[in-house]
């Protein structure tokens, strides 16, 4: 795939290419023409050259109310592409540029930013709504009649081409395969950071991963890459052990094997009274009582403690 095509000729002007377009919630995706406008000041127009598909994207298809709900709209976030052409005021990224789009801001100049505690961007990160990071609801797509499109977390990969404000960009090597690059966007990069960054997991330690999904999977490499010794995965599809094992997973449990004993009672016979770290990577609800009761005596009551130091201080 050519990763460095001339846009000369297209540069500063409007481009008319295809794109997914959500129409309505819960309908299927529509392929049609649209105009994809120059990039403002801070911003970059990027030509899409892999993009995948994420459950956040399907479940904001289906979203009929409330301020996350707007359409018609280009979904779409987790993708590479290559700089066509950049705004007023861009340093760091040039024509020809392979970047990865990143749906989670970072201005690199608030407190957050620069804090190694967290990336919580505390100038950009609150809004979820607006079609650009600093426009508002101006958007750079327009229909065949004219009429605006919503852009999706700032990305909008399921279009030829997209503008992305440069807080969202990252600038990656040209020799990283583009389908293996497009999952740091978003699923890789959640799952690793979980285990790396934010439990910041100890060599020897004890791992329980619910869900090996994409971002179940990648906590599991996490892990593996920071020394863990066990790494549990629990799964209602065991298909997905084999290639856990390939992540570094040790053991691994379906739910559905499990009888009459909970998942947290068969995690603390595998793993001596319970692991270390324990992950929910479903998003159900009812999981997360199972992952956090699945840790060790010691971690649930360091946890507590935190708690109610944390109540105590803030009442204080």
């Amino acid at each position: 795939m050519d990763k460095t095509p001339s846009f000369s000729s297209q540069e500063g002007k409007p481009i008319r290419c295809k794109a997914a377009i959500c129409r309505k919630a819960g309908e299927a995706l529509v392929i049609e023409e649209i105009q994809v406008y120059p990039p403002q000041a801070y911003e970059v127009r990027i030509k899409i050259l892999c993009t995948t598909l994420c459950h956040t994207d399907l479940a904001f298809s289906k979203y009929d109310s409330g301020p996350l709900a707007k359409f018609p709209r280009i979904l779409g976030h987790e993708a590479v592409g290559v700089v066509e052409s950049i705004g007023d005021h861009v340093d760091g990224f040039k024509q020809g540029d392979v970047v990865l789009p990143v749906f989670h801001p970072h201005c690199e100049e608030c407190r957050d930013c620069k804090s190694s505690k967290g990336n919580w961007c505390s100038r950009f990160a609150e809004d979820l709504v607006s079609n650009t990071r600093r426009y508002g609801m101006a958007s750079r797509f327009e229909d065949s009649m004219g009429e605006d499109i919503h852009h999706f977390f700032f990305v909008s990969s399921f279009s030829e081409y997209t503008v992305v404000d440069i807080a969202h960009l990252v600038k990656i090597s040209p020799e990283i395969p583009v389908d293996r690059a497009v999952l740091l966007s978003c699923g890789v990069s959640t799952g690793i950071g979980a285990a790396w960054k934010t439990a910041d997991i100890e060599e020897g330690s004890t791992i329980a991963v619910f869900g090996l999904g994409a971002v179940g999977l990648a906590v599991g490499e996490g892990a593996r890459l920071r020394g863990a010794a066990q790494i549990i995965g629990i799964d209602i599809n065991p298909d997905k052990f084999a290639l856990g094992k390939k992540f570094g997973f040790t053991d691994f449990i379906n739910p559905t094997l499990c009888g009459h004993k909970k998942i947290s009672e068969v995690i603390k016979e595998i793993a001596s009274g319970g692991v270390d770290y324990s992950f929910e990577c479903v998003g159900k609800t009812s999981l997360l009582s199972e992952a956090f009761i699945s840790t060790r005596t010691v971690r649930l009551f360091r946890i507590m403690q935190f708690r109610i130091n944390f109540n105590i201080s803030t009442v204080v």
